[in-house]
This record gives C-alpha cells, sequence and structure tokens, in this order.
C-alpha cells in the first residue's frame, strides 16, 4: 500500500470523528438546552438541531462507505445496500442544502425592519413559516430522490470507462448512457434554486451589517460601537455558514460534474471529493458553537472557577 493511501485513509477516519463528535456534542447542548434551559431556548436552535442530524447523517452515510472502500473491504455493499446508502445519503445532503438555507432566509426575517410590510407579516407567523419550509424540503427530496432508486446498483466492474455515475461499491445501472444525465441535471436545479436564495439573504444579511454599523457609528460613542449585539453575532454566525456551504458547494460540485461526464474515472478525484462534501458538515457544528449562549456560560463559569482555584492555591 502506498503511503498517500495510507495518509488518506487516516485523514479520512480523522474527519468521520471530527464529524460525529462534533455534531453529536451539538445535538447533546440542544437538548440539554430544550430540557433543562428553556430561557435560553430560541426559534431557529430547532432548525439548527434539524441541522446538526442531517449533517451527522450525511457524515455517517458518505464516510463509512468510502473508509472501508480504502481499506479495500470487498462487497461491501450490494444493490440493496447501494440503494439505501446511497438513498439516505442523498436525502441528507439535500435536505442540510434545504435547512441551511431555512437558516438564513429565517434570519433576514428575524433582523428586517418591522416597518417593513412583508417582514411585519411574516415575523408573526416566522415558526409556521419554518416548520412549513422544512416539511416541504423533506417531501421534495424524497420526491426528487425516491427516483434514483431504480437508477443504483452494486458495481459489476471494478474498472469502468464511460459516462456516470461510478465511486466506491455502486454505480448506474445504465452506466456509459448518456441520457441519464438528465436526473442529474434535476439534481443542480434543485440545489442552485437553494444555493440562490442563500446568496440573496447573505447580500441582504451584508447589507445589514454595513447598515448597521453605520448607524450605530453616528448614535453612539466608539467602544459602543465596536461591541457586537446578539442580533449581529447571530448574523455573523449564519454569514459564515453560508460561506462555509457555498464554498464547498461549488467545489464539490466541479469535480462531481467532471467526474459524471469523463469518460476514465480517477479513484484519487473522488476520494478527494468524498472529503469535500463532508467538510461542511463536519465545519458546520464548530461554527454554531462560537456563539452558543450555553457554551459561551459555560466556558464563563470554567474560567471564573479556574481563577478562584488558583487564588485559593496562592492563599493556601
Amino acid at each position: 500500500m502506498l503511503l498517500s493511501d495510507t495518509i488518506f485513509q487516516i485523514f479520512l477516519v480523522f474527519q468521520f470523528c471530527l464529524g460525529v463528535i462534533g455534531n453529536s456534542s451539538l445535538l447533546m447542548l440542544y437538548i440539554y438546552t430544550f430540557i433543562f434551559r428553556p430561557h435560553f431556548k430560541k426559534l431557529i436552535d430547532s432548525v439548527f438541531m434539524h441541522l446538526t442530524i442531517v449533517n451527522m447523517s450525511t457524515i455517517m452515510l458518505s464516510m463509512i462507505k468510502d473508509i472501508m472502500f480504502s481499506f479495500r473491504v470487498p462487497n461491501f455493499l450490494d444493490d440493496v445496500g447501494c440503494k439505501a446508502v446511497l438513498f439516505s445519503f442523498r436525502i441528507s445532503r439535500g435536505l442540510s442544502i434545504c435547512t441551511t438555507s431555512v437558516v438564513s432566509t429565517s434570519q433576514v426575517i428575524t433582523i428586517s425592519p418591522s416597518n417593513s410590510k412583508l417582514a411585519s407579516w411574516l415575523k408573526p407567523r416566522l415558526s409556521t413559516w419554518t416548520f412549513s419550509s422544512l416539511l416541504f424540503s423533506w417531501l421534495i427530496n424524497l420526491l426528487i430522490y425516491g427516483l434514483m432508486l431504480d437508477f443504483v446498483i452494486a458495481k459489476t466492474n471494478i474498472t469502468l470507462v464511460g459516462r456516470g455515475y461510478s465511486h466506491g461499491y455502486c454505480q448506474n445501472k445504465n452506466f456509459g448512457n448518456q441520457n441519464s444525465g438528465w436526473f442529474f441535471g434535476l439534481i443542480i436545479i434543485h440545489d442552485l434554486i437553494y444555493v440562490a436564495v442563500m446568496m440573496w439573504a447573505s447580500l441582504y444579511m451584508v447589507i445589514f451589517l454595513i447598515r448597521h454599523r453605520k448607524t450605530a457609528q453616528h448614535l453612539h460613542s466608539p467602544n459602543l460601537s465596536s461591541q457586537p449585539s446578539p442580533e449581529r453575532k447571530a448574523t455573523h454566525s449564519i454569514l459564515s455558514l453560508v460561506s462555509c456551504f457555498v464554498l464547498t458547494y461549488w467545489l464539490n460540485n466541479s469535480i462531481t460534474l467532471y467526474g459524471f461526464y469523463t469518460k476514465e474515472k480517477i479513484p484519487r478525484l473522488e476520494a478527494i471529493n468524498t472529503i469535500l462534501t463532508t467538510s461542511y458538515p463536519t465545519i458546520c457544528p464548530f461554527l454554531l458553537m462560537k456563539n452558543n449562549k450555553v457554551i459561551l456560560q459555560f466556558i464563563s463559569s470554567f474560567s471564573v472557577l479556574r481563577m478562584t482555584c488558583f487564588q485559593s492555591s496562592l492563599h493556601g
């Protein structure tokens, strides 16, 4: 086995562990907040909880099969396994895109001025709109990816040459048939709609932050204007989330398109694409933890406790 293969295997296992630990820790934090700290609970936390679950599913469904394939485990997935794993993975990934879009749009509604007619109508209905959007996302993803169940089979030949999906243990049934690209095009259109909404929401939030900063500089002293409000912190956090998603999404889709339409499949390129596919779900929980009130309170309490213990040891 080549050294580069060993390094890649270690990286895959490390990213898998990091992603699962990060998302499961954040999920437990949200559950703890909902049960024991309900006064910290916000509507958007429910959406973040949903995002955390689908991100963890994306990591597990994508990386377990790729880790097994990198260790040359034979026949890990049969036809039924390929259908179940790829269907569940695509649903999770699609929901991750949709949920991130809902998060960014919800924040736009939250920070919009109340004198806006659309914002004044949407703000009281934000919880209903959010739930309906997530429900619609589930339905549309189930409908689209339900079509792929008939297309996917276990790989019949290790070295396939031709246009189509071929990765790890699975391939599309009509490999080499150019007509199968219509389904891939449908997925791209679905994703682009949600990405366009994200980018519009991000642009709105950037404009809001610029205007808010200018207003704060006029109304307050420089010291006060430099202190970010909770609203601005949340907006910054969501902007980081969307930026991370858009970057990894374009890189991932560029490689996926190249891999789909090129005749000769490059295993190392497919491996890199797996890392890109799971980069956003892996980074996401750490971006969300950065401004979480419960974590910040815990860190503050821990710092006070550590300082108290240090002072006690000095006096002792």
